[in-house]
């Protein structure tokens, strides 16, 4: 009998080509449904909540897939992560109602992105972190973003070009702080445009590098024009925290 189920699952993003199946190349979805369709015999379906970039990670991505099998939820996760990449963790399986849909239920994301400028390079962590051949100013960088905060038309922080939808997107909240050698940002908001939250953060770094006064974030925004904003901010950096519902 076919259930739904709710997937929370967690990846090292590195080697990948992001979240979205791509024929002959590596991705988090392609393994997914290849381990799935294993299990039960048949093409698995896996929705995930967004389409994280290529070298981008999650802590926990949510997905859902339909199933044909007599295995119970925790079967279905050992299985899983008996079979996958050891870059990939299906952290809790979970039945769910058949009409949940990861992508469209999902009120709000959490994204972290983090920064490293510190004298010593970071052995342990280089996969996960961007370098920084500066120290970015963080107060200046809070005053950039308390103008992205809040419902906006964020075309000028789109990677797609040919974006035929509404670029209007909420940004609920965007933290900046300093821990030691690291500077962290933390974005929530509905949902994002391709590449908007590595562009924001790409932004911001310029305005914390002093090339741009916090205020000119506001001409950014008004010119909905990518070449306006600042550079794409490396994917090593970004991990999706979680997922609303």
């Amino acid at each position: 009998m076919e259930q739904n189920y709710k997937l929370t699952v967690a990846y090292d993003g590195t080697r990948f080509y992001g979240w979205e199946r791509q024929p002959g190349r590596d991705t988090v979805q392609g393994k997914l449904e290849s381990v799935l369709s294993a299990l039960t015999g048949k093409p698995a379906d896996v929705i995930g909540a967004g389409r994280t970039d290529a070298g981008v990670h999650a802590r926990a991505m949510t997905a859902s897939v339909v199933l044909d099998t007599d295995k119970t939820p925790d079967e279905i996760r050992d299985y899983l992560n008996r079979y996958l990449p050891d870059a990939i963790a299906v952290r809790e399986v979970k039945p769910c109602a058949q009409r949940f849909h990861a992508r469209y239920n999902a009120l709000g994301k959490t994204y972290r992105y983090t920064c490293f400028d510190g004298p010593v390079k970071p052995v342990f962590d280089r996969r996960y972190v961007t370098m920084l051949d500066y120290t970015p100013d963080v107060e200046r960088m809070r005053r950039a973003a308390a103008y992205l905060v809040g419902e906006h038309d964020f075309a000028s922080f789109c990677g797609n070009p040919y974006m035929k939808k509404s670029t209007v997107r909420t940004v609920d909240s965007i933290g900046i702080e300093r821990r030691k050698d690291r500077v962290i940002f933390t974005f929530h908001g509905s949902g994002f445009l391709q590449n908007m939250v590595r562009i924001l953060v790409g932004t911001l770094l310029e305005v914390g590098r002093g090339c741009w006064e916090p205020e000119h974030v506001l001409e950014i925004l008004a010119a909905r024009d990518r070449k306006q904003a600042g550079p794409t901010a490396p994917p090593e950096g970004l991990c999706l925290m979680k997922v609303d519902y």
